[in-house]
């Protein structure tokens, strides 16, 4: 028995070490799971062990210690830079993510700090390594095994995978399961405490080779005509608009898109799936809102880690006047997506929603978009231009941004401002301003950077810049240091106001601004302190604001639960420009459709209340139960947009139906 454990001493070490990353790893994030999701867990980490174990066993004692190390190196390494990441930004990075991943390096300094700050636990994701270059060879066993043995091992393996596989079946096919995410879905941080961190990245890969994608059940099986979740009433597929009781006609938003004909000659069965499923989404009505700013000039402002935390009548009294003198949005939430920054304005330039494990709006340059802002007014005749005071390729923005339709200026490519870290969003303003605000009618889109964490005196420019102006504040450095970058957007929001009043055009200038994401860089507990409250997490944490102003308007208060997948079809209708409200994930916020506010783990908001799909738990808005048909059909048409968004991105699908409008 002693020369049996002695000659398996590897595999024992190897399976110890991966259990001891997963249990640091887990417990340094924070996931609080430990049902039978942590025995699926481990069966797949049993696997990886067994494989480890088997390529080690072709080797000799100095080449199998050597190709030992670099496997337990190799997963010290994913283990601790998916700590680092999801610390940094809230989520894990895809694979390919980290294959586009050379601009993290402009963080080295923040990467750095944090590494020191967090010695300790990186330290003990790369004791097993350490443990072993040092012991290794005189406790250890290492040598080539037998093709018997070679085989045991390889049939050993296998059956832990379809251990791993059955269990995975044996916890049910609910939305957000493990079954689910195995099969069906990609969401990282759910994944990640399901399935374990190495499966987790090891489908990542499989998925990224194979070019795979979501699936949705759909109502009827493929081959079938689709039927939605939601049928639209009988009278609008006859007639694209209805007579109310009154007798008033009721028009919609929709483009003259034969939807069943394109249906009828298509040959590739998505593509024709799709088609039936646009031809079957209910529409959004015009309304009194529609045209209502019309010929208006438009700046669109995408703000990095805005949120309610940063509006203070003294300290930032722009952002103030903004959010209480417009439209005041009570319900407005927006989601974080995989791709922090990027995504969000994905979310909101597009109003469609991002697919996982790509960078969308990258992707998005080569396809055919008709209903982002600066294509749309482009054929106005407006102006557009498209302005981020950083990098000129970060994150593909050289490709995304042209496309939309925009002459696009950052850092590198037209834009010089000073180089700080973060730049000045004020000083953006003054050297853009001149280069649009004569040429009516315009539309600006900017992209921000000084409200970027880390959010410190020390490490953030923009932040001890604004040190003075928020040193008297009752809260935490943190805190104090985060609403300091947020005084740079008030400062330049105020420089563009004043710009616009100057021109006397600023009662004939559309203002929308939304955040990129909830400021992640802070703390919890100061995110708690900020708001005055212990912040639930599922969804509060993205309650955040969105701006919709024009000078003289009359300030008006929408309760309608929205989020910032609904930006682009709402300024759509306020502009009177002709889109179409089905090939949208989102709503125009004015209209009488019933409201749909969306998270990444697929939770979402209705009038009747919310439902936590993690918990799978739906709280209601009046305390009365609501069916489990009603949950089931919401949950449906959820995972529908899921799907067709990111066909859309997958197919170029506009170009197909719209290219010749």
């Amino acid at each position: 028995m002693r020369k049996v454990l002695k000659a398996d001493s590897l595999f024992f070490y190897i399976i110890i070490s991966l259990l001891w990353m997963e249990v640091i790893f887990r417990v340094s994030v924070m996931i609080q799971s430990f049902s039978f999701d942590i025995v699926i867990s481990c069966v797949f980490l049993l696997s990886f062990a067994f494989l480890f174990f088997f390529l080690c066993s072709f080797f000799n004692r100095k080449a199998g210690f050597f190709l030992s190390v670099c496997l337990l190196a190799l997963s010290s390494f994913i283990y601790a830079s998916q700590f680092i990441y999801f610390k940094f930004f809230k989520t894990y990075y895809s694979l390919y993510s980290a294959s586009n991943g050379g601009q993290i390096v402009e963080f080295w300094r923040d990467i750095a700090v944090f590494a020191g700050e967090h010695s300790i636990v990186l330290f003990l994701f790369f004791a097993p390594v350490l443990f072993l270059v040092v012991f290794g060879k005189k406790m250890l066993v290492f040598k080539s095994c037998s093709t018997v043995n070679k085989l045991s091992v390889a049939c050993c393996m296998l059956f832990a995978h379809v251990t791993g596989i059955a269990a995975v079946y044996a916890g049910g096919k609910a939305q957000n399961s493990a079954y689910d995410l195995y099969f069906k879905n990609s969401y990282s941080q759910l994944s990640v405490e399901r399935l374990g961190l190495l499966t987790t990245m090891r489908l990542d890969l499989q998925r990224l080779i194979t070019g795979w994608s979501p699936e949705v059940e759909l109502a009827v099986p493929h081959g079938s005509k689709y039927i939605p979740a939601t049928p639209p009433s009988e009278s609008l597929k006859e007639n694209p608009n209805e007579r109310e009781a009154s007798g008033k006609i009721v028009e919609y938003n929709t483009l003259d898109i034969d939807f069943a004909k394109f249906a009828a000659n298509e040959k590739n069965q998505q593509l024709k799936e799709m088609h039936q499923y646009f031809e079957q989404v209910q529409p959004t009505a015009k309304n009194k809102y529609t045209g209502k700013y019309k010929g208006y000039n438009l700046i669109l402002i995408t703000a990095e880690g805005f949120s309610p935390y940063a509006v203070h009548k003294d300290v930032t009294p722009t952002l103030y006047k903004l959010v209480n003198n417009g439209y005041r949005f009570t319900n407005f939430y927006n989601p974080l997506w995989g791709v922090s920054t990027s995504d969000g304005e994905y979310v909101a330039c597009t109003g469609l929603i991002p697919k996982s494990g790509v960078w969308s709006f990258k992707q998005s340059g080569k396809n055919y978009l008709p209903f982002v802002m600066g294509n749309q007014l482009q054929k106005q005749n407006y102006k557009t231009m498209a302005f981020h005071d950083h990098s000129y390729t970060y994150y593909g923005r050289n490709v995304s941004h042209p496309n939309m339709g925009y002459e696009y200026k950052a850092v590198g490519n037209g834009l010089d401002v000073k180089k700080t870290w973060p730049e000045s969003d004020l000083e953006m303003m003054e050297k853009t301003i001149p280069e649009y605000i004569d040429n009516q009618p315009f539309h600006t889109y900017y992209m921000t950077v000084s409200g970027h964490m880390q959010y410190s005196f020390t490490g953030n420019y923009i932040a001890y810049k604004n040190k003075n102006l928020v040193q008297n504040l009752p809260y935490s450095e943190q805190a104090k240091a985060y609403i300091a970058t947020q005084v740079e957007l008030d400062r330049a929001l105020k420089y563009l106001l004043d710009q616009l009043e100057e021109a006397g055009i600023a009662d004939k200038t559309l203002i929308a601004l939304s955040p990129d994401h909830y400021p992640y860089g802070l703390d919890m507990k100061t995110i708690n302190e900020l708001a005055g409250h212990p912040v639930e997490k599922n969804f509060e944490l993205y309650k955040s604001t969105f701006i919709l102003y024009s000078k003289g308007m009359k300030p008006t208060t929408v309760k309608k639960p929205i989020s910032s997948l609904d930006i682009i079809p709402t300024i759509s209708n306020l502009l009177g420009l002709k889109y179409d409200s089905r090939l949208l994930m989102g709503q125009d916020i004015f209209s009488n459709t019933k409201p749909l506010v969306i998270f990444s783990n697929k939770s979402f908001i209705t009038e009747r209340g919310r439902y936590n799909s993690v918990t799978n738990q739906f709280i209601s808005n009046n305390g009365k139960t609501v069916s489990k048909d009603y949950i089931k059909k919401m949950s449906a048409i959820v995972e529908e947009k899921f799907y067709y968004s990111a066909k859309i991105l997958e197919t170029d699908y506009y170009r197909r139906i719209l290219a010749e409008n």
